[in-house]
This record gives C-alpha cells, sequence and structure tokens, in this order.
C-alpha cells in the first residue's frame, strides 16, 4: 500500500471522486486529475494507481450508459487506438510524462483552435469528418496519451465534438471508447509494474467515492443544457492542455 499521509488520502479520494463525474456526466475533469494525484503519488504509481481508479468508474459508466454509444464511432477508433497503446508502451521506455505532458497540451491546443475556427467560420453548417485519417489520427494519438499519461480525454473530447453528438450519446460513446481501451492497457502496465497488487488495493477502497462522483456526474448530465455542456467541455480542454505545457 502507498504510503499516504491524511492529506494524501483526501487528495486521491477527490482524484476518485473527479473521475466519477467526469466518466458519467462531464468529460473532461479527468484530465485535471493527472497532475492533481501526481503531487502525492511517486509518477509512476500515481498512472498505475489511477488506471485502476479508471477501469472501475468505467464499470459505472458502461452502466448507466448501456444504450447510449453510437458503436461506429467506437469501433472506428479502436484499430488505431491499440496501435497507440503498443506506441506508448514503447514510448514510456523512451520519454518521459515530463516530455510527454507539453507535446500533448500543444496538439490538443492546436486542434481546438481548429475545431473552433470551423465552428466559427461555418456555423450550424460545419461538416462532420468522415475521412478515414481523421478517426486513424485521432485514435491512434489517444492511444499512446493513454498508455503514457491517462491523459487522452481531451483528444476524444475533439473527437466527439467534431462528430456533434448529443450530450448523452457525446458521454456514451466515450465511456464504451476508455471501457474498452483501459482494459487493454492492464496487460501493458502490469509489465510495467504500474499496476501492483498494492495499487489495486487501494482502488478497491476507493469504490464509495467513485460512486459518489459517478452519482455527481448523473446529477449533472441531466441537468446541464446542451450548449452549456459543449462550452463547458471545450473550457475544460484548454484549461487540461495548459496544465500539460506548464
Amino acid at each position: 500500500m502507498p504510503n499516504l499521509d491524511p492529506l494524501g488520502w483526501v487528495v486521491v479520494a477527490i482524484c476518485a471522486i473527479l473521475v466519477g463525474i467526469t466518466k458519467v456526466g462531464i468529460p473532461g475533469l479527468g484530465i485535471l486529475v493527472v497532475p492533481l494525484i501526481a503531487t502525492v503519488l511517486p509518477a509512476r504509481s500515481s498512472v498505475g494507481v489511477l488506471l485502476g481508479i479508471l477501469i472501475l468508474a468505467d464499470l459505472f459508466a458502461v452502466g448507466y450508459h448501456r444504450h447510449n454509444a453510437r458503436w461506429l464511432h467506437v469501433l472506428r477508433l479502436l484499430p488505431a487506438a491499440f496501435a497507440g497503446i503498443v506506441a506508448g508502451y514503447f514510448g514510456l521506455k523512451a520519454l518521459s510524462n515530463e516530455q510527454l505532458k507539453p507535446i500533448i497540451g500543444g496538439i490538443v491546443l492546436m486542434m481546438l483552435a481548429v475545431n473552433y475556427w470551423r465552428m466559427r467560420t461555418r456555423g450550424e453548417d460545419v461538416s462532420i469528418p468522415t475521412q478515414w485519417w481523421f478517426a486513424a489520427s485521432l485514435g491512434f494519438l489517444a492511444g499512446v496519451t493513454t498508455m503514457m499519461a491517462n491523459a487522452a480525454g481531451p483528444i476524444m473530447i475533439i473527437y466527439l465534438l467534431a462528430m456533434r453528438l448529443p450530450k448523452v450519446e457525446f458521454v456514451g460513446t466515450g465511456a464504451w471508447f476508455f471501457f474498452v481501451i483501459n482494459w487493454l492497457k492492464v496487460p501493458f502496465s502490469a509489465n510495467l509494474q504500474l499496476m501492483t497488487a498494492e495499487s489495486v488495493k487501494l482502488n478497491l477502497m476507493m469504490l464509495p467515492f467513485i460512486a459518489t462522483g459517478a452519482l455527481a456526474g448523473v446529477f449533472f448530465l441531466k441537468r446541464i443544457p446542451q450548449k452549456a455542456f459543449n462550452a463547458v467541455v471545450q473550457i475544460l480542454a484548454v484549461v487540461a492542455a495548459i496544465k500539460l505545457l506548464f
């Protein structure tokens, strides 16, 4: 079990609540957990502990959104995302999280700027990208970043915003995508000793807090209007990207 002081336990519990909220209701909050949990755990340990929390939160998310996924989008992304996971596995041996984070942040900011420009110049008539390379490139980037830093949330936000999904399908599609992806990461993370028996024990202790966050996510999702939802997730993605840069 990680040697946590009382403040450390509080921080990990808060992270578990935030992950529950982001998985079920408000995408984007999860990326803020990445630097937060790393303040109380060693960098490599924090990646493994967070992956376990994400997997448990995924169970709540897919349970609630079991009928809300657009599977066509999930299936389009998965092959490239798996390739990205493999690349991220090898990348972890050559590139540190500290080196990766500003790269992710810069890419996310650039893509958000492009998406904003498309919406501003074309308004409601903006086309939905259907080119194979769009899903392939974002899927691969999501795979790399989720394997190396559990930081693929903003990338999925860009893809799902581009697909112009209603908020419930937006969250449901993301939930099922990450449910599959996070389980695919387990053998790679175990091989790198990011996930251990001790980290899994800590994850299970966080279950009540994850469940609390999931219930809060349901509450917010039902009450936030579509336009406000889109604005919130974009703002959170920008904040997260800036945080990754610095």
